[in-house]
């Protein structure tokens, strides 16, 4: 078995669409970043990364690509999994924490465990996403931006080897 552990933040910005674990929140501000901005996915992707040995997600998909310019984050971690599943590994479960003052985020939460969860290819029971706010405290309680984190468990597939 493998652990890994993600984190990732952004600021709010105007103009931009709010999206956690891809879902599409109803906010009037959404996240700055080159893609989607979607943190939760991100920390995933940072600790399904970390645990394969296999950098963070700035190394697989920089943002100084046009490649990436906007781009789903569901999509990134779908390219992950493949990366993943290459290697012999596959999620066990995961465990995220999403850290925001606004929006409130339990009515999203069941939505975004139906995402993760297919993109993961793995059951509903397998993914645990949970929100918080910091009580006013820093820069997600003064409502400048969102973070989450995330710790991810991977089994190493063994190959029987036959002579």
């Amino acid at each position: 078995m493998r652990i890994g552990q993600g984190y990732d933040a952004h600021r709010f910005a105007a103009g931009r669409r709010l999206v956690l674990g891809g879902v599409e929140v109803e906010h009037d501000l959404g996240l700055a970043a080159h893609s989607d901005g979607d943190v939760l996915i991100h920390a995933l992707c940072d600790a399904l990364l970390g645990a394969a040995g296999q950098g963070d997600i700035g190394r697989h998909f920089p943002d100084s690509s046009e490649d990436f310019k906007d781009i789903d984050s569901r999509i990134l971690l779908c390219r992950v999994v493949d990366l993943l599943h290459g290697m012999g590994l596959k999620v066990r479960n995961m465990d995220c924490t999403i850290v925001a003052q606004a929006p409130k985020l339990a009515p999203h939460i069941p939505t975004m465990q139906k995402h993760l969860a297919a993109d993961l290819q793995v059951a509903e029971s397998q993914v645990n996403i949970k929100a918080t706010t910091t009580e006013g405290m820093g820069f997600a309680g003064r409502g400048e931006g969102i973070a989450s984190y995330a710790v991810v468990l991977l089994d190493e597939q063994q190959s029987l080897l036959i002579d």
